[in-house]
C-alpha cells in the first residue's frame, strides 16, 4: 500500500547508480510513495551532477561505486556547487551501496549524508527511509526556532514523542503517526491513522497513539456515532 502521510510538497528524487536495472528499480521504489518523484535517473558521477544542476533535487540516492568517480565525490562536488550558490536548494542525500568498509561509510557521513543504505536490501528499507527523510524535512519546515528538544529529535538523541520509546516501538513510526496526527487537527481514530499513514495496521497505528496520549503529547476523547460502542479519537496537543 502506497504511503499518504506526505502528500505535500512533493521531494524530487535522483536516482544514481551505474547498472541500468538496479536504478530502474530504486526508482519503481521510489514512485511507489506518496509525496516522492523521480525527477532524474544518472549512471556515472559526471551524469549525476549535470541531472543535479537541471532539476535541483530535493534528494540524491547515490550509490559509491560509479565509473567515472565515486559518490561521495558527487555528494562533495554538490556540496561545493551549493557553496558557491547561497540561492541553491540544498540537497539530501541518502547512500545505496554494497560498500561495507567503514572508511567509506565514516567519509559519507561527513560529505553530509543522511543514511547508508547497504545493497542488498528490500522495498521496506528503503521506505522507511524515505518516509524518515520526508518526516525530517516536514519538521525542519515546521520549526521557526528550534528547542533543544527539536534539535536532538532532528539528530537522532530522542525519538519523537519522549526520551525514550518502549520497547517495540520504533522511531521512525513514531514520527510516521506523530505527522499524521497533526496534519489533522481536527483529530483521527486508530483506524483513521493507519488508514492516513498508509503503512500501519490499526492495532500498531494505537499503540503508537496511546503512548503519544500518555506521554502527553495528544489528547484523547469519544467520538460517539449512531449505533455501537464510542470511538477514540485522538488530536495532537505540542
Amino acid at each position: 500500500m502506497r504511503s499518504r502521510a506526505y502528500p505535500a510538497p512533493v521531494t524530487k528524487v535522483l536516482v544514481v547508480d551505474d547498472d541500468f536495472m538496479v536504478a530502474k528499480l530504486h526508482s519503481r521504489y521510489v514512485s511507489a510513495m506518496d509525496g516522492f518523484t523521480v525527477a532524474g535517473v544518472a549512471h556515472s558521477g559526471a551524469e549525476a551532477l549535470r541531472a543535479a544542476e537541471a532539476i535541483r533535487p530535493d534528494l540524491v540516492l547515490l550509490d559509491v561505486y560509479l565509473p567515472d568517480m565515486d559518490g561521495i565525490d558527487v555528494l562533495r562536488e554538490l556540496r561545493a556547487a551549493e557553496e558557491r550558490d547561497p540561492s541553491r536548494t540544498r540537497v539530501d542525500a541518502l547512500f545505496i551501496t554494497a560498500a561495507r568498509d567503514a572508511e567509506i561509510v565514516r567519509a559519507a557521513l561527513r560529505a553530509g549524508a543522511l543514511h547508508y543504505l547497504i545493497k542488498p536490501f528490500n522495498r521496506a528499507a528503503l521506505a522507511e527511509q524515505l518516509t524518515h527523510v520526508a518526516a525530517l524535512r516536514a519538521r525542519l519546515d515546521d520549526l521557526g526556532e528550534a528547542r533543544q528538544e527539536d534539535v536532538d529529535q532532528i539528530f537522532g538523541a530522542r525519538p519523537p514523542g519522549s526520551r525514550e520509546l518502549p520497547k517495540g516501538l520504533a522511531a521512525h513510526t513514531a514520527e510516521l503517526v506523530e505527522r499524521t496526527l497533526r496534519a489533522h487537527p481536527e483529530g483521527l481514530s486508530a483506524a483513521e491513522c493507519a488508514e492516513r499513514a498508509g503503512s500501519l495496521s490499526r492495532v500498531s497505528a494505537r499503540r503508537y497513539l496511546e503512548f503519544f496520549t500518555e506521554t502527553g503529547r495528544a489528547r484523547v476523547s469519544l467520538r460517539y456515532g449512531g449505533t455501537g460502542r464510542p470511538e477514540r479519537q485522538y488530536r495532537w496537543t505540542s
